[in-house]
């Protein structure tokens, strides 16, 4: 189907096809029913956005807010009595190439309340403060390089890490478990700062990991049994926990906290694009095959489904989004609002071939129809008409590859984001 017939079908066909029961997963793109997705140019009034001012004062807001009470939930501001404490130094890491830093975040302020441990590096050979790429890993700091030096995570792990997790801990084998997906020395050499925390740090990934974390911590005192349907699910408090992030960078003399580009992937890919959206400091935005709930558009019944992501992790979004469940047609919003929610600042969405459940065309058809927005502060976007051919970067302030292989993040996308940032930091 060529992309802008999606934009043509009746917004009655598209409902009588959508309500139509779904009982299992869709992967041929022939199936594919007609959709119609919502308009980010025309406001909940009727109004037409032909201009940026309207987009920022009425449009943005507007939809932003949909996207907090019906997708990721509310989220509560910076905590006034929030520390930083800079636990361990290393000048000479990495055999000399960077400088180590490690940094403790008190949310409350106090030891005894919840914190998140970051792991900074910054090139030795860079004078000036460096612009970063910040990003949540999956398995604590230690995993994403064998450093020595890196502070072993104490929290919570998934067990499905394999033997190096023992009673739900990380032991000194999970060191460098996933260095595959953090090429520290090629970012480094690239003349960029790295940061990243264990989003477990922030809430351990299972139904009621909240009670570990920062959502049990400023949960409101008034002795509900449960969030209100609008609170923030488990990507808002990831997302909530990047922003402290930059609250910190903002003091590190070592950093350009104006050019901080938030990567993630997978569900961190949704955390990285609801954050980019809510939060206008991060200067650029990247979702590494982020699918249902990040950049794959919800409307379209490819891959995962708004239904599988209720059911299989009920703790990632408000409540209110569980009403979409096989519904997606009544959902006030969809994907390429939330990427065009960036605008005007570079945003970055890839694919993988094989991750059919991530729905790639439907990544691709998200970042496409966003273009409407950047358009209004004449900032080109993709430049296609269709999805790119393999390993082929495409796009100017909206940028899009598919390479092959599975579901991962892997050298070869980082390349790709590492020359995106390079033509928008002006290195």
């Amino acid at each position: 189907m060529h992309w802008q017939s999606v934009l043509l079908v009746s917004g009655v066909l598209a409902a009588a096809v959508n309500a139509q029961p779904r009982p299992r997963t869709n992967t041929d793109e022939s199936q594919v029913p007609p959709y119609t997705l919502p308009d980010p140019l025309v406001c909940a009034d009727g109004t037409p956005v032909t201009r940026a001012a309207v987009w920022e004062t009425k449009r943005r807001p507007e939809l932003l807010r949909l996207f907090e009470e019906q997708v990721y939930g509310r989220s509560p501001d910076r905590p006034a009595a929030m520390t930083f404490e800079v636990t361990s130094v290393d000048a000479r890491a990495l055999d000399g190439l960077a400088t180590r830093k490690e940094i403790t975040l008190w949310f409350t302020g106090r030891p005894d309340g919840p914190s998140m441990n970051l792991l900074l590096y910054v090139s030795n050979g860079v004078k000036g403060r460096v612009p970063a790429f910040l990003g949540l890993n999956f398995a604590g700091n230690h995993a994403i390089h064998t450093d020595p030096g890196i502070r072993l995570s104490e929290r919570w792990m998934p067990a499905r890490f394999g033997d190096c997790v023992v009673n739900n801990r990380a032991t000194e084998a999970c060191r460098g478990l996933n260095a595959s997906r953090w090429p520290v020395e090629m970012i480094l050499r690239r003349g960029y700062a790295l940061v990243t925390a264990y989003y477990g740090d922030l809430e351990p990934d299972f139904e009621a990991g909240w009670k570990l974390g920062v959502r049990g911590a400023f949960k409101p005192a008034d002795g509900a049994a449960e969030f209100p349907p609008d609170a923030w699910g488990a990507i808002g408090a990831w997302s909530w926990g990047l922003s402290r992030a930059l609250d910190y960078l903002e003091t590190d003399r070592a950093v350009d906290a104006r050019r901080v580009a938030v990567i993630g992937h997978s569900r961190l890919g949704k955390t990285a694009l609801w954050t980019g959206a809510r939060d206008p400091r991060f200067a650029l935005v990247i979702a590494n095959n982020s699918g249902e709930g990040g950049a794959a558009l919800a409307r379209r019944w490819f891959g995962e489904t708004t239904a599988d992501l209720n059911r299989r992790f009920p703790h990632w979004f408000c409540g209110n989004f569980k009403q979409y469940s096989n519904n997606e047609t009544a959902l006030p919003v969809d994907q390429h609002e939330l990427i065009a929610l960036v605008a005007p600042r570079p945003v970055y969405v890839a694919s993988a071939a094989d991750d059919s459940w991530a729905d790639p065309r439907g990544e691709f058809l998200a970042a496409l129809n966003a273009e409407p927005v950047y358009r209004l502060y004449d900032r080109p976007g993709l430049n296609a008409s269709d999805q790119s051919p393999l390993h082929q970067s495409i796009g100017q302030f909206i940028g899009y590859h598919i390479r092959a292989g599975k579901h991962g993040l892997t050298a070869t996308d980082w390349a790709y984001y590492l020359d995106f940032a390079d033509r928008h930091f002006q290195r």
